[in-house]
């Protein structure tokens, strides 16, 4: 760094607590002007709580922020956007009733007034222009691609010429496309002078798109910034695992890791196995709209005994309604479904559940447990809900298979009764494991399983949905993670605007999966 450049944004001794829990501890890092820069790390490193510390999103315990050499207040948004630093988060915030020319003008310091939506529309075409993006501001958010929707919120952090922009895990919800696209944006950005920081874990994406790589472990600073240059994935490998215990083999750490191309994943499971009867076969399903997503339309797919089929898709794409279909949590339009030789298609949940569905939700701490209910009580749900309501409920016996289970399946808790919400996340992941996996399953969904979970818990993770395979469960895997598809399914399967769009064996070829996501093309079947 130039010795007569302060840098763009700069941390001290930065340490943030949430009662026992630290999750930043004594972290001074500086970041040069004028390039992009990468914060790199497993889930739970610290990642996303130091961009909200630099954001002013959150007081840190100790510690000071400067931007551009002066020393600002912290935990206070408004003083961090004035002295030019934005925050893009991972999850979007945009109002989805709102048109892309309101949620401009609603982002704007000092806005106001009365405009007609036209007058709004002539007011920030020009802005969107200069950042390349290219939309109609008039349609709604809650209309427009994911892609699109991410680049609004660039566009709305950049309003107050920002010197920083923050960008959270920006590619976690991309296409392959979308992350070229977001990239080539990024260094335009760049081009303008701004300062980029991504908060990043795959290390393909590392090194494709910064100029200097930091890495946290453990809420410290262990590396960085360094400059790219002669940094290898190896390398950069070692500093984010550090001694911690590594999965199994090669090929699931470079899928953890976002390690080399997800195409290079080589042909594995069951895929040469002599076809059986599916556990599950959806025959042109089709489903009501409604507000929880796009409606399934025309959906036909099956699952074999010992298979396990991924779903790939930009989220938002009817991955939550072919999950709410199975369950019988959506409304059918159209066709039927056949879960373990039943015709299920009329059936409640509680009935497709006794014929052998089990299902790790999309959001553990709202669908998958009870934060303030006891692990007993988020455990013995199975058997209540399959059981008979005239049956004698005795909570001592469900107590005590409780804790073998849970004891089986490696959980770390201190008694049955206490909340569930005190467990971390890879804990509260085994519990809804240790309820959802038992000898009695015959398919198992599992809707975004190792979201928001470090390296070990995942690939624990992986290994419990790998052995019930091997069981003869059929498994129905939904994730918008390529890596962790292209590692351990036997198929992978493609959902655009509630349709299937391609369906891939591996080894599988990324640009064809990528392809089929954005709609470039319509795949019936690859490898």
């Amino acid at each position: 760094m130039s010795n007569h450049s302060p840098p763009a944004l700069a941390c001290r001794d930065v340490t943030v607590r949430y009662g026992d829990v630290t999750a930043l501890s004594d972290v001074s890092i500086e970041f040069e002007a004028g390039l992009i820069h990468a914060v790199l790390g497993q889930n739970g490193a610290g990642k996303t709580t130091f961009a909200r510390v630099a954001s002013g999103l959150v007081q840190p315990t100790a510690g000071q922020v400067e931007i551009s050499g002066r020393a600002i207040r912290t935990g206070h948004v408004r003083d961090s956007r004035e002295a030019g630093v934005e925050l893009v988060h991972q999850s979007f915030a945009l109002p989805p009733s709102f048109t892309v020319a309101e949620v401009m003008e609603f982002g704007a310091p000092g806005h106001g007034g009365f405009y007609s939506r036209k007058a709004l529309a002539q007011k920030w075409r020009a802005h969107l222009q200069s950042l390349d993006i290219q939309v109609d501001l008039s349609r709604r958010i809650r209309d427009l691609p994911v892609e699109t929707q991410q680049s609004i919120e660039i566009a709305r952090a950049l309003v107050t010429d920002a010197k920083v922009l923050i960008l959270d895990e920006p590619t976690a919800v991309l296409s392959p496309a979308g992350i070229e696209t977001l990239f080539a944006r990024v260094r335009r950005l760049k081009e303008r002078g701004v300062t980029v920081i991504l908060i990043l874990h795959k290390i393909r994406e590392v090194l494709a798109i910064a100029d200097t790589i930091s890495v946290l472990r453990g809420g410290r600073r262990v590396e960085g910034p360094l400059p790219k240059a002669g940094l290898t994935a190896e390398q950069l490998t070692a500093l984010i695992v550090g001694d911690a215990a590594r999965p199994q083999s090669a090929k699931d750490r470079d899928a953890l890791l976002g390690v080399g191309e997800p195409g290079d994943i080589p042909l594995h499971g069951n895929s040469g196995r002599a076809a059986r009867q599916p556990v599950l076969t959806m025959t042109s399903v089709s489903t009501l709209p409604d507000d929880e997503g796009a409606a399934l339309d025309n959906v036909s797919l099956s699952i074999q005994p010992g298979e396990i089929v991924g779903i790939a898709g930009v989220e938002g794409n009817g991955q939550k309604t072919l999950v709410r279909a199975i369950a019988n949590l959506a409304t059918l339009s159209g066709g039927a479904i056949m879960l373990a030789g039943q015709n299920v298609t009329e059936k409640t949940l509680a009935a497709r559940r006794g014929a052998g569905l089990r299902i790790i939700p999309f959001e553990r701490n709202v669908e998958g447990l009870s934060l303030t209910s006891s692990l007993w009580e988020n455990w013995s749900a199975r058997e209540l809900l399959q059981g008979s309501l005239l049956k004698l409920v005795k909570p001592a016996g469900i107590r005590a298979r409780c804790d073998q289970s849970l004891k089986n399946w490696g959980v770390h808790y201190h008694a049955s009764t206490q909340q569930a919400g005190s467990l971390s996340g890879g804990n509260a992941q085994k519990v809804i494991l240790a309820r959802e996996i038992d000898a009695d399953a015959k398919l198992i969904i599992a809707a975004q399983p190792t979201r928001g979970l470090d390296i070990g818990a995942t690939a624990f993770v992986w290994k419990a949905l790998r052995e019930a395979r091997d069981k003869g469960v059929a498994i129905l895997l939904i994730s918008s993670d390529l890596d962790e598809l292209f590692d351990i399914s036997d198929r992978v399967v493609v959902m655009l605007s509630g349709r299937v769009a391609g369906e891939f064996v591996g080894p599988y070829d990324i640009q064809s999966v990528g392809a089929a996501m954005v709609g470039a093309t319509s795949v019936a079947a690859g490898a």
